[in-house]
């Protein structure tokens, strides 16, 4: 059969229903100039089929090129795409020839076409219907004679309710569809694609090829592959280089399947199924990162403005872990500054507010502080109380060049504190 010709020139393997119904319409619509729409998830393996279309068509013997329309900056789309003439915008040093011109009489591959702008995607109707476009900055028309397939991993359908893609374009377009069924649905092929993936990098490294057992193998076709035939090929490479015993148990393979991939399961986002690109998902994750960095913004400013006994004392340990690791005798004169600030904000609040504190409550804080300072007294009965009070102030006042705001909030203490503190040991 004719498919099977193809397979071998282009490299195809697998012998799945539908990848061989995707092959023949690519066979039986290349002797036309009709346009083709190729659908299919991203690593499926579309860029084959305008390669087919192209080379079994009349246009074979002239240009053909493939465009990646969501790697080209939105600014430079048409110029990449039309041309542009000298001086039709910052940086136009000279006229320079688009696709469509240097591909007359040829085939242009549009993957990733939902991804052009509306305004490139108005020119590109123009093209279709007419044939005639214009270089950025020109009045001139142009005529050109160009076979344009394209691809997309996006539901157009879902993308013009969305006004992302215009309705005219995807008509015109869509003239002969071809689907590019995902590797999960192809699960004949997974073996013959990973055994001819082994063998090509056996002969590419100089080395032998891996070998699965039957419950490796038995992993490997049940795995969802959301990354469809360019991840199975990525794997293959990373256990043939990996791997020196070239025999792979389940348990290996195990190691280079994400687990999160495992079930063959749709892509749910937010609880809703959403037929989103790369690009939109990634915005909207980033987006969703703001939001959680504002709203931990507020509880910190909410903390600082009315902080609890807790909050300070959970603070005042995260302050000490960073200035001075585990110590336990460096913990204990921690303790006595914490103690210190703690009654030194004591005086403060009873000298400028009527609110007070139960006796009960201040009685039981401070027996919980003194209990923890007499543990560390036993712990460090031969510790000099100044000297080493006098040490973490010198480290925190040395790790901040002198600077006493900072090193009395890495003390955890205020300014006050801190000055007293400095007057009594008589610290320069």
């Amino acid at each position: 059969m004719k498919h099977e010709q193809v397979k071998r020139r282009f490299g195809i393997i697998g012998h799945s229903e539908a990848l061989n119904r995707a092959i023949d319409i690519a066979i039986q619509v290349a002797p036309t100039d009709l346009s083709v729409l190729i659908s299919g998830e991203s690593g499926s393996g579309k860029e084959v089929m305008p390669q087919i279309i192209h080379y079994q068509s009349v246009r074979k013997h002239n240009k053909y090129i493939a465009v990646n329309c969501g790697a080209i900056p939105e600014g430079t789309i048409d110029s990449e795409l039309f041309g542009h003439e000298k001086g039709s915008f910052t940086g136009a040093h000279e006229s320079r020839k688009g696709y469509f011109e240097v591909a007359d009489g040829g085939t242009i591959f549009l993957d990733e076409v939902a991804e052009l702008p509306l305004p490139t995607q108005a020119r590109l109707l123009r093209v279709l219907e007419s044939g005639e476009f214009m270089k950025v900055g020109s009045s001139k028309v142009q005529k050109t004679d160009v076979r344009i397939v394209a691809a997309t991993n996006v539901n157009i359908p879902e993308a013009i309710k969305k006004e992302k893609f215009r309705e005219d374009l995807f008509y015109r377009l869509n003239t002969v569809p071809i689907e590019v069924s995902p590797l999960r649905e192809r699960k004949d092929d997974i073996y013959l694609l990973f055994r001819k993936f082994a063998a090509d990098f056996a002969d590419k490294y100089h080395m032998p090829a891996i070998r699965l057992s039957e419950g490796a193998k038995d992993r490997l076709l049940k795995y969802r592959w959301p990354g469809n035939v360019r991840q199975l090929k990525n794997v293959t490479e990373q256990i043939s280089v990996i791997e020196e015993d070239k025999f792979i148990t389940e348990e290996k393979l195990l190691h280079y399947l994400p687990e999160n991939s495992g079930a063959s399961l749709p892509i749910i986002y937010n609880g809703k199924e959403e037929n989103l690109s790369e690009r939109e998902i990634l915005y909207k994750v980033l987006f969703e990162m703001k939001n959680d960095m504002n709203d931990l913004k507020q509880v910190v400013h909410e903390m600082m403005q009315n902080p609890k006994r807790d909050d300070r004392e959970e603070i005042n340990e995260q302050a000490y872990q960073r200035l001075y690791g585990d110590s336990e005798s460096d913990k204990f004169e921690f303790r006595k500054l914490q103690l210190a600030e703690y009654s030194s904000k004591e005086e403060n609040d009873h000298e400028h507010s009527q609110v007070k504190l139960n006796d009960e409550t201040e009685e039981e804080h401070s027996a919980e502080y003194y209990q923890e300072i007499e543990e560390a007294e036993e712990i460090e009965e031969s510790l000099s109380i100044s000297d080493a009070e006098k040490r973490l102030i010198i480290k925190a006042l040395s790790k901040h060049n002198g600077k006493r705001k900072y090193a009395a909030e890495d003390l955890g203490i205020s300014e006050r504190t801190l000055y007293r503190k400095i007057k009594e040991y008589d610290i320069e």
